[in-house]
């Protein structure tokens, strides 16, 4: 969710003030991918990265996720959306950490989008998690590292049990992955938009939906050249 700054900055507010706007755009994201009957969005909140950031900014975005936990169930419950939870607790305070799992336990048993939110996330560092693990598990005994398959490590990453991305978005431009769901991303569709996160709405998703439901997913694959199928290869859709 890129952009709060830089959108503050040009209405010449402070950058905290981007940040605060920003809570409207996720409200109105999750509210729409609900009622498109999305499975999953999947929200990078704050990356591992982010605490190089001024600590009063910091402070801020800690009271603002804590914030969020408390007046959006509301929202969440009445969308039936699962809230999850990706990414380490460390530097988290505990207060806001409460609230975070207390939203998590009242939204279990709803059946509609599920809301990932990626705090204190690194795809990185994801993946050193992951390697643990499974460093451990073979050195226990209880798995052969002859065994060890790509369905071993999914297993093993923050995001077990979720699905793979079918789409990345983006905005105020910016064109680079930023360590976020490395592993998972591997073949997802990814769509930029220069707005700022500020400024995404309703709208934008749908823009970015109808752009990825028109493109040819092949995954490694190719695609279908005509009728008589001599050309042809499934893809895998």
């Amino acid at each position: 969710m890129d952009g709060n700054g830089r959108w503050a900055q040009r209405q010449g507010l402070p950058r905290i003030e981007g940040h605060r706007r920003g809570v409207t755009s996720v409200r109105c994201t999750v509210e729409e991918c609900a009622r498109l009957k999305i499975g999953q969005l999947t929200l990078y909140c704050l990356s591992s990265e982010n605490w190089k950031r001024p600590q009063h900014e910091l402070d801020f975005l800690m009271h603002l996720l804590e914030q969020y936990m408390i007046e959006e169930r509301e929202t969440i419950m009445n969308n039936n959306v699962r809230v999850q939870i990706i990414g380490r607790r460390d530097g988290i305070p505990e207060q806001v950490q409460r609230e975070m799992d207390k939203t998590i336990e009242l939204s279990a048993k709803n059946t509609g989008t599920t809301l990932c939110l990626a705090i204190n996330y690194g795809g990185r560092a994801e993946m050193v998690d992951a390697v643990r693990c499974i460093s451990e598990a073979v050195k226990a005994g209880r798995l052969d590292s002859s065994e060890i398959t790509e369905e071993t490590i999914a297993e093993h990453l923050y995001t077990r049990g979720m699905p793979d991305p079918d789409l990345m978005i983006r905005t105020a431009g910016e064109m680079r992955i930023s360590n976020f769901l490395l592993w998972q991303i591997s073949y997802s569709e990814l769509w930029v938009t220069d707005l700022c996160w500020p400024e995404f709405r309703e709208e934008t998703l749908r823009d970015a939906i109808a752009n990825f439901a028109s493109r040819d997913r092949r995954f490694g694959g190719l695609t279908n050249q005509g009728p008589s199928g001599d050309d042809a290869c499934s893809s895998g859709d």
